[in-house]
């Protein structure tokens, strides 16, 4: 089953049409057809069922992009806005010290600021609502799927089992403790009590190992195998203390070792080719969410983040800057963009860690002539300051061009939805995982982690240029070889504060806490606050402190 053509059955099925009243987060499924019947009839419907589970991390429903047409899973006020991807991005990585956006739009300032969080926040309810929408899907297709019989069943409900504990394990690690209802507290679930943090993280420790072996090593293109359940693994251990209070670094070490020694995976010898149109391709992603812009049109997905970093005015290079009727050098055409909406720029706390750009970092990577030639620092900055005095002015701070519509080849067709496939998981974040694990004495191997950062920094430098030396190796030196690795992938509010550094006032950055300079924020922060319509519908969840 190829999860990008399954997800156009989705439009065809009559079973699981399902909506969800976001006003009281009632997400009790609306079923007009058997799952029994519907077999009878097409063996293959449950793959389109199983892709409905896998989509819900990138569509805000089925139906059309825009318009009146639309059968959106979360009611918002833009139906891209509210897709689980999306609302995901925007939590790990626009809190950070990262990403900025000028758009400020009915809350997207305190988030881009790390200052005025309240629970009224709709991009919190986005989040929380989209992971028990996917959580209740997926309690309903095990039950349905319990007592039927269909090839692979054995495998497509542990892959159902899987898509579940992701969704806990991305509440758990925005926002605490959180209800835990599965298909045992039936269709729609109970209006549960908050699971502590530790039980929540205990549940999806034994979830991921209960199907670890039954799900495949090597999976069709876009569904979990079983590098992936070993990297969520990896992923909860090297957070387990701030999780549970005790620390599993020798586990997190463990399960990184296991991916990048007993996978089929490998690192794809051109960083550009992980984060472009043809990224199908690339051997290195172990868990892709899709992106196709025929078959899996989203403005939630890649889409949001080439779109979002694009503007077809102001990104393009004329041979003369100084005559309008000069010849393009250079447009975002180029790279397959069709739209530009202007909101997201990283901010020097990211490009400051490549060294010194020149006025062609958004081609060459990196001034040829300059020592430190990272072939990962993809920015545009012709035109745009080095200082973001104004997050909320296009022009302050460097977008970056990563994610891009153009292939392999060089050709790059103009589109309005993206074609590329995210990255949820892929073998360079196991090769920063082992080293980090080892530093902070999960065991294994320092000449190893020495050479598995110096793999990642040869590719990027294209030879022995960059490699560190064994001094080197240091813990400082990993959380910002994270940044200059995994920037824009989702992964840098949680690295910040396994690092003790989104709180409080050790580390700042620009424009934290509202101010240009930055300043400190509280500890609660490390949490976001439970929205308020969730605590609405349940009278038996309690608010996060500080809220």
């Amino acid at each position: 089953m190829n999860i990008k053509k399954n997800l156009t059955i989705l439009v065809l099925l009559s079973v699981f049409i399902i909506t969800s009243c976001t006003d009281d987060l009632n997400t009790e499924p609306e079923i007009e057809q058997t799952l029994g019947a519907a077999l009878e009839e097409d063996p293959d419907a449950i793959k389109g069922l199983l892709a409905k589970l896998y989509g819900g991390l990138v569509l805000h429903g089925i139906g059309a992009l825009e318009g009146d047409d639309q059968l959106t899973d979360i009611i918002g006020d833009d139906a891209g806005s509210t897709v689980y991807l999306r609302s995901l991005w925007n939590l790990q990585e626009m809190t950070s010290d990262l990403v900025k956006n000028r758009w400020g739009d009915d809350g997207l300032d305190p988030l881009t600021t790390t200052s005025g969080w309240v629970s009224t926040n709709k991009f919190l309810g986005y989040m929380y609502n989209r992971i028990y929408f996917q959580v209740g899907q997926i309690n309903n297709f095990m039950l349905e799927t319990e007592g039927l019989d269909f090839e692979q069943k054995e495998i497509i409900r542990a892959e159902a089992r899987f898509l579940r504990a992701l969704a806990y394990y991305h509440g758990m690690d925005l926002f605490g403790g959180i209800p835990l209802v599965t298909e045992a507290d039936g269709i729609g679930g109970a209006l549960k009590e908050k699971s502590t943090r530790a039980e929540v993280f205990t549940f999806v420790e034994n979830e991921l190992l209960a199907i670890k072996e039954t799900i495949p090593a090597s999976n069709e293109y876009g569904r979990a195998n079983k590098a992936t359940i070993n990297m969520v693994l990896a992923k909860i251990y090297l957070n387990a203390e701030v999780y549970t209070g005790t620390s599993q670094y020798d586990k997190a070490l463990s399960l990184s070792e296991e991916v990048i020694n007993d996978s089929n995976f490998s690192l794809d010898d051109n960083y550009q080719s992980v984060f472009q149109g043809d990224n199908f391709t690339s051997p290195e992603i172990i868990f892709p969410l899709i992106g196709d812009r025929n078959n899996v049109q989203s403005f939630g997905n890649t889409t949001y983040l080439v779109n979002g970093s694009y503007n077809t005015e102001t990104m393009n290079v004329k041979a003369d800057p100084n005559d309008d009727d000069s010849p393009l050098l250079y447009s975002i055409a180029d790279l397959g963009a069709q739209n530009g909406w202007a909101g997201h720029r990283c901010t020097k706390a990211l490009y400051g860690l490549f060294g010194t750009l020149n006025d062609n970092s958004f081609d060459t990577g990196v001034d040829e002539s300059d020592e430190n030639n990272d072939k990962r620092a993809i920015f545009f900055t012709a035109g745009h300051s080095f200082e973001m005095g104004d997050y909320r002015e296009w022009n302050n701070g460097y977008p970056t061009t990563k994610f891009r519509n153009s292939y392999a080849e060089g050709t790059a067709p103009v589109m309005n939805a993206s074609d590329i496939d995210f990255p949820m998981f892929r073998l360079a974040d196991a090769y920063l995982m082992y080293a980090e694990a080892h530093l902070n004495n999960g065991g294994g191997n320092r000449a190893t982690a020495l050479n598995l950062i110096n793999e990642l920094r040869r590719r990027a430098y294209g030879d022995d240029s960059g490699n560190i030396s064994d001094a080197e190796l240091t813990l400082d030196f990993i959380i910002d070889e994270r940044a200059r690795e995994l920037y824009y992938e989702g992964h840098r509010r949680q690295d910040l504060i396994r690092f003790k550094r989104f709180t409080g006032g050790a580390y700042i950055w620009p424009w934290k806490g509202g101010t240009a300079e930055g300043t400190a924020i509280p500890a609660n922060y490390n949490l976001f606050p439970i929205p308020l319509e969730a605590l609405q519908a349940n009278p038996n969840l309690k608010q996060n402190p500080g809220f």
